[in-house]
């Protein structure tokens, strides 16, 4: 993998790889994301100007890579690797290739955070790649029961699957679904838990927990590239975002000056700690406010985006053009605000 450092698990000393950041992600027209955020990769190939991939060590068995849609988590260790998402569907047999120079142990697990293109185009990929721990009755009645990693999501990341208009090929779909609050696996001798965020980016998102190697996975709840995503069409809310975000502070411990301890990997953008979701909380909080204020005075929506609540925002996470740009953040704040106004 040329221009990315590569360590071997439990390796002490590792070096830093490159980092390249991905597209912001979209939602509700499932195959018009894969075109928005590069169709060359929705068709299955990148030509000569490949994104390049980035693998970072994060800390105990986990590691983050980097590439052409949603950030990819990986947990390593004897029993094999746990996979959280699997980027654009035209990167999946390069980010199998940058996974096997880490480990050629098996692929056990896949789990998805969400269902949107960015980060389950690759599902096929890897899951048809790996084998899952089946035997008794299972082996001798379903013959290749064990031939494909386990696929584990929400149940209404499947849902959302099947409905849209050109689902992914069957061998990608989920096959480990939960409902409840939570799925919890033990793995490589670590405890992972798998944990619903009702209502947030969508409805159907989860945050993967590594307790032991203390690293949060979180999907498209938090990001470092931009405003988030708000997918109402999926089910998603602004309010579920920030209670997500007061969640994964819950989970989060901070080291030395709040700096270091639990890391977490966004959905888009650079490894992070607390203190970068902190912050993140807080910014969408005071944002929230300023337009709950506004619409109680009874502003319309262009009275709104005229008085520019994310002003001192935008130069950070602000967009003009592109697929989700601030006016379109501040409409979608605007009209959850709106419909639960006086409650």
């Amino acid at each position: 993998m040329s221009g990315s450092a590569v360590a071997s698990p439990g390796q002490r000393a590792r070096p830093r790889a490159k980092r390249s950041i991905g597209a912001a992600g979209r939602v509700a027209a499932f195959v018009a994301l894969s075109g928005f955020a590069c169709h060359a990769m929705a068709q299955g190939g990148f030509g000569d100007d490949a994104p390049e991939f980035g693998v970072q060590p994060v800390q105990g068995d986990v590691y983050m890579l980097v590439g052409p849609g949603g950030n990819v988590t990986l947990q390593i260790g004897e029993e094999g690797i746990l996979v959280v998402d699997s980027m654009l569907s035209g990167a999946g047999e390069r980010l199998l290739a940058v996974i096997r120079e880490i480990s050629d142990k098996p692929i056990r697990f896949l789990v998805n955070t969400h269902a949107h293109p960015d980060h389950i185009g690759g599902n096929v990929a890897i899951a048809q790649a790996g084998s899952n721990i089946a035997g008794g009755n299972v082996v001798g009645t379903i013959a290749d029961a064990g031939a494909q990693a386990k696929v584990v999501a929400h149940e209404n990341v499947l849902i959302a699957i099947t409905a849209a208009d050109e689902p992914m090929p069957f061998e990608g779909w989920p096959t480990d679904t939960y409902f409840t609050d939570r799925k919890e696996l033990f793995f490589n001798g670590e405890a992972v838990q798998v944990l619903h965020q009702p209502a947030a980016h969508t409805d159907g998102d989860s945050i993967v927990f590594f307790r032991r190697s203390d690293v949060i996975a979180t999907g498209d709840i938090f990001l470092t590239t931009g405003y988030p995503y708000i997918d109402r069409a999926a089910g998603g809310s602004f309010q579920g975002i920030i209670d997500s975000l007061n969640r994964i502070l819950d989970l989060a411990v901070p080291a030395d000056r709040q700096e270091g301890g639990t890391m977490i990997v966004p959905g888009h953008g650079r490894l992070c700690d607390e203190a970068d979701v902190l912050e993140y909380r807080d910014m969408l909080t005071i944002i929230r406010d300023r337009i709950r204020y506004f619409v109680d005075q009874g502003m319309s929506l262009e009275q709104v985006r005229a008085a520019r609540p994310t002003l001192d925002y935008d130069g950070r996470y602000g967009a003009d053009s592109g697929f989700w740009t601030t006016d379109q953040f501040i409409a979608a704040i605007y009209e959850e605000l709106s419909e639960t106004a006086g409650e």
